[in-house]
């Protein structure tokens, strides 16, 4: 109870930045959560999936394919039915289709991670601000003789250890920030190497014939779209 107390008083005594602070590191844990349950959600096993897919081709099942990858969450699918919706055309207008597929995947794999970024360069500052703060009200206190009527090393050190408080949260927040930040990035790589990789592996099957001509002839009845 008395550990529960204390940590209320400094926060108390750290002014409202402290208060600001956490506000701050509560909307970019959440952030972190859902940007990581999303990218989590999209994160498949490619080859399995583009074996799937060429074993349906292969079979001249193109329509079960397409349901395939719309069923299928994450960007890779995406990726594989733009491909699969322009195979009959040559290899320049099937590769910027695939290109165009994953230029839309990306920005929303991107949403809302840089403001993790944001954080972890505001946090600091943020902090700073509240010691300086925390400084002026204390030395101006000891100034007119509120906080003793003869100003000793004691107080000036009880001072100037509660301005730090928000410094050392802001640098904390901010570590963090960047960490998740490195970290959800890392995720995004990866699902954009797996679009690369599933983009070109498909283009090459495509443009082989070796999707044989079941697929092609079946591709006359779906539009692109």
């Amino acid at each position: 109870m008395m550990d529960v107390y204390l940590e209320y008083s400094l926060l108390e005594r750290g002014g409202p930045l402290v208060w600001l602070l956490f506000a701050v590191s509560l909307f970019g844990f959440t952030i972190f959560v859902e940007r990581l349950l999303f990218l989590h959600k999209g994160q498949i096993r490619t080859e399995p999936f583009l074996d799937g897919i060429k074993n349906l081709l292969g079979k001249g099942r193109l329509v079960e394919a397409l349901t395939v990858c719309e069923e299928t969450p994450g960007p890779v699918p995406g990726v594989v039915k733009a491909a699969l919706l322009h195979a009959r055309e040559d290899e320049a207008s099937l590769r910027r289709s695939i290109e165009s597929a994953a230029l839309v995947e990306i920005p929303i794999l991107e949403r809302r991670i840089a403001a993790l970024a944001a954080i972890a360069r505001i946090a600091p500052l943020l902090g700073l601000i509240g010691t300086l703060l925390a400084l002026m009200g204390g030395f101006m206190a000891l100034q007119r003789g509120d906080a003793t009527a003869y100003p000793t090393f004691g107080a000036l050190v009880g001072t100037v250890g509660e301005a730090f408080l928000t410094t050392v949260i802001g640098l904390i927040i901010a570590v963090m920030s960047h960490v998740a930040h490195h970290f959800l990035s890392g995720r995004v790589r990866a699902l954009v190497h797996d679009m690369e990789y599933a983009g070109h592996h498909l283009m090459q099957h495509l443009l082989n014939g070796d999707a044989a001509n079941g697929p092609k002839t079946e591709l006359k009845d779906v539009e692109p779209g």
